[in-house]
């Protein structure tokens, strides 16, 4: 019998790509790649290239026994390396063409709407996952999956089974890898790239590099990004170089790990986009002492994705050459997945680039040619004339897969690529001066500004029409921010606290779509909107004019509302609330004077990444303190969050305080908002954002989550604890009063007694919840309880939540809750800061929580209540209503108001359905405070 491997002797070790894993193989055995971690972050575990030759011939034998043939495309959703590149390798030894995908988990819908595109596009491919991540996608009609444990059948090893697996090597015609577009996830382009535009790329890239064997190189990328999988991974393999290759939140969570990754594996070529330079510069200046470095190892970092201002390439090489950090370390550089990543380099930072605000892109790699076009003839420029930059080459793109409108457009007549980047050529180097595609390159990405815009047009309060998403690069910026401006509509316009509303609903839509956060919020006129006579807008000319400082008035006046609204600036007091303001500001690019004391994390626009970031910063700043993620988001406010961290310093516990205030602004009535059966309030930080200068939010949190807290013995005692709670807040009423899921009827439960207590509950609201809860929690033994638990904090997927139980009943607790943690993104777990004991904690409060609604039978009656209703966990929407809900009328002595809201049981507040869910609910408050009550 022979072996897969023994298959590759007679394969072409020239004609394709295959033959670049063959050869590496074959020269370098003890050289492979080095996978790391952001939880081992040092330690790394190394794969030789003839270990991922093997279990590539492995995964190729598996693919082709799937029934998988080289006329079928295989799109690769595999997150973590090691699966990736078995996987990337089996396609290309066996002639299959492959598509990298990325997970879209934050936004189910717009994953299946990938999903789906892609299976169109592509000609139904077959879709390669882990289990996982298959528990986890949306549901696309006639989408084929597969997993990678699903390819091998049981009991069998394949590796040695069967006949000689027989390899087809490619033409170099023949398409080698797909790679999508930037923008929308249901139009973006397939670009081709065959074997021999990939070849000749790896060949011309090695000989300006000058990369060998005896490099090392280092990716914290995620493949999705051409220039992780081309330059960090395909060029060094190429030459048989080691690589080590590590998530992107290894970096990203502690950019200094870039430089400490250097130094441990003597690297000496990486690529990066210039943002990471701007932030280690800003930590090396802030360091308390001089690190343990030594980069004299570093040949070269390749820097593209982005323009590359020389202030921040010059800073950087000065702050690291005590480090050993050679001069001409730095190369900024151009390339497109149109033009296999980098093809140009500039070899000649910082010495030809000192007069200049942005360093030149460079010269151009053997076989590619450059020119400049003007743009409204076509006709080629002179040297130092601007126009539109055309390339040509044998590593250039021959357009993209199953669309031909596309690919016309990219060519013109006489068969030169159009960049869609506006430069010119001085002396041979390519200086890049704009881009006349409409687009925004934020830390080394492209997003597509109507992308952006077709979503924002849709919300509620923005003229149609009116909306322009375009970049903007503050003088000194390491990247390009993103600026929105939009015309509100009118009765938002004059009405300064639905104005800010407004900018948070805006706001929250880019992070949720793109995944940061806008810098400028411009709310303008309609007819400061420039036009065409077709229609649209110049978003180059508002760029210009914001640049140029027209929009200067409107600028401050949108900072103002927004203190304003926040309750206005509230300066920080002693040396730790000014340190705070500080790491706000860094983390921001704000200046620190501006952020008050008072406000609020998440009011400024923080994201769960700027969370980890805040961690470090504080870590940092105050050694031995790094407070938990829970602790920032319910201390979200410098001031707030200078007293937990002194608290936590203090040897005597806190005294347990149910009332969590996410929102203390406004003089309306405040909203008390009872947690559901996990205990925690995280589910209404969203939420509360809306009611800020309107009125107090505050949340009910369980009682056991700090060290010596015991939980509650009983209902009552729990609806009591929180009425007392409610009374030294707010000690007289009308109340409001409301309760997500489980907390719908502690709320009840909390109304009753303030009624008794001969006080008004003018709004008690249940999201979700009917009456009657003991069926369900008789359900919920401590396996459900926990599954459940995991569910919402998203540890896992609701599909994958409904087989769990099944599987772990066997276990013990223990081996129950570890077997959750081990099967959680670890990333989700590093943002939560969770281990295997916070969590065997959590979900035994939860459990103690779900014992105590099976004893609970609700009684008597309360004034008044309001019902939101949602998709519940299973069944219909009406028979929910009408089964469940609706008996709530034997417990309220108005009839129930019931309001349809958006979303199912576990979204209605989450990122896609908060904007509405908070319309309806605060509408709802209104009427319910302002209604005369007939009861006293």
């Amino acid at each position: 019998m022979t072996t897969e491997h023994d298959t590759t002797a007679d394969h072409d070790t020239t004609a394709d790509l295959g033959a670049l894993l063959i050869r590496a193989a074959a020269r370098f055995p003890e050289h492979g790649i080095r996978y790391g971690s952001a939880d081992r972050p040092l330690d790394f575990r190394l794969q030789t290239y003839p270990e991922l030759l093997e279990e590539s011939l492995r995964v190729l034998a598996r693919l082709r026994r799937s029934g998988v043939g080289e006329d079928r495309i295989v799109a690769l959703l595999l997150e973590r390396p090691e699966d990736f590149l078995p996987a990337l390798w089996a396609c290309l030894l066996g002639g299959i063409t492959v598509c990298p995908l990325v997970p879209l988990r934050d936004d189910p819908q717009r994953w299946a709407a990938q999903l789906g595109h892609v299976d169109t596009l592509l000609d139904g491919p077959l879709l390669v996952t882990d289990v996982r991540t298959r528990e986890e996608l949306p549901a696309v009609q006639n989408l084929s999956v597969v997993t990678l444990e699903d390819l091998a059948p049981a009991g069998t090893d394949a590796g040695t089974e069967g006949d000689a697996l027989p390899l087809t090597p490619a033409s170099p015609d023949d398409v080698a890898l797909l790679v999508l577009t930037s923008g929308s996830t249901s139009a973006s382009k397939a670009v081709r790239l065959t074997h021999g535009n990939l070849l000749a790329s790896m060949a011309a890239k090695a000989g300006t590099q000058s990369l060998t064997s005896d490099d090392v190189t280092l990716n914290w990328i995620s493949y999705d990004h051409v220039a992780a999988l081309l330059e960090a991974h395909l060029l060094p393999l190429s030459v048989g170089a080691v690589q080590l290759q590590t998530s992107p939140e290894t970096v990203l969570a502690a950019p200094m790990r870039f430089l400490e990754l250097i130094d441990a594996h003597r690297v000496t070529m990486t690529f990066t986009p210039n943002f990471l330079l701007g932030q280690l510069n800003k930590i090396v200046d802030r360091l308390p002492a001089a690190p343990s470095l030594d980069l004299s190892c570093l040949r070269h970092i390749v820097s593209g994705g982005e323009a590359n201002p020389v202030a921040t390439g010059i800073g950087f090489l000065d702050r690291l050459a005590p480090y050993g950090l050679r001069r001409e370390a730095l190369w900024p550089a151009f390339g497109m997945t149109e033009t296999c990543a980098g093809s140009i380099y500039n070899r000649e930072f910082p010495e030809a680039d000192r007069e200049a605000e942005f360093a030149a892109v460079g010269r151009p790699v053997d076989g590619l040619r450059i020119r400049i076009a003007a743009e409204d003839t076509g006709l080629p420029q002179a040297a130092g004339e601007t126009g539109e930059v055309q390339l040509t080459g044998p590593m250039v793109t021959g357009g993209y897969w199953n669309d031909k409108e596309a690919t016309e457009a990219a060519f013109t007549a006489d068969g030169w690529f159009r960049t869609g980047d506006l430069g010119r050529l001085d002396g041979g180097r390519l200086t890049l001066v704009g881009r006349s595609k409409d687009s925004v390159i934020v830390n080394g990405v492209n997003y597509y500004s109507h992308d952006l815009e077709s979503v924002l047009d849709g919300l509620e309060g923005i003229e149609k029409s009116f909306v322009a998403a375009f970049p903007t690069r503050p003088k000194g910026s390491d990247t390009e921010q993103l600026a929105v401006a939009f015309a509100a509509a009118p009765e938002v316009a004059g009405d300064e606290p639905a104005l800010h509303r407004l900018l948070i609903a805006v706001r929250n839509s880019v992070v949720l779509h793109w995944g940061f956060r806008p810098a400028l919020l411009l709310p303008l006129p309609k007819d400061a909107f420039p036009k065409t006579s077709l229609g649209k807008i110049p978003r180059a000319l508002m760029r210009r004019r914001l640049e140029a400082g027209d929009y200067a008035e409107q600028v401050g006046s949108v900072q103002a509302l927004v203190t304003r609204q926040l309750g206005g600036y509230v300066a920080p007091e002693g040396a730790r609330e000014e340190a705070l303001a500080e790491l706000y500001g860094e983390l921001f690019e704000t200046d620190p004077a501006t952020i008050s004391a008072t406000a609020s994390f998440f009011d400024l626009g923080g994201t769960s990444l700027d969370i980890l970031r805040l961690k470090s910063l504080i870590a940092r700043r105050f050694p031995g303190t790094e407070p938990p993620v829970l602790a920032i988001l319910t201390s979200p406010s410098v001031r707030a969050l200078a007293a937990r961290i002194e608290a936590d310093r203090s040897d005597a516990p806190a005294p347990y305080d149910p009332i969590v205030p996410l929102q203390t602004s406004g003089e309306g009535t405040p909203l008390f908002c009872v947690h559901p059966g996990v205990g925690e309030v995280l589910v209404f930080v969203n939420l509360a954002k809306y009611f800020v200068h309107e009125r107090p939010f505050y949340a009910l949190r369980a009682r056991g989550f700090n060290p010596g807290e015991k939980p509650f013995a009983s209902f009552d005692e729990m609806a009591r604890a929180y009425v007392d709670a409610i009374r030294s807040r707010q000690p007289h009423g009308p109340y409001a009063i409301a309760g997500y899921s489980f907390g719908a009827a502690v709320a009840f439960e909390v109304a009753k007694l303030l009624e008794a207590d001969g006080e008004r509950v003018d709004f008690l609201g249940s999201f979700n919840l009917p009456p009657h809860i003991k069926y369900r929690m008789d359900e919920l033994d401590f396996v459900e309880t926990a599954v459940n638990l995991a569910m919402f904090l998203d540890l896992v997927s609701e599909q994958r939540a409904k087989t769990l139980p099944a599987e772990l009943r066997p276990l013990d607790r223990r081996e129950q809750l570890g077997r959750l943690i081990d099967i959680a993104p670890p990333e989700r777990l590093a943002e939560l800061d969770l281990d295997l004991e916070r969590f065997t904690a959590w979900a035994e409060l939860a459990d103690g929580l779900t014992d105590l609604g099976r004893s609970y039978v609700p009684s008597g009656d309360v004034a008044r209540m309001s019902v939101f209703y949602a998709v519940p966990l299973r069944g219909s929407k009406q028979d929910w209503l009408d089964d469940e809900l609706s008996r709530w009328t034997d417990f309220t002595r108005e009839a129930p108001r019931y309001l349809d809201v958006p979303g199912e049981h576990y979204t209605l507040m989450g990122a896609r359905h908060v904007a509405a869910f908070q319309s309806i609910l605060r509408a709802e408050l209104a009427r319910s405070l302002s209604a005369p009550s007939d009861e006293q």
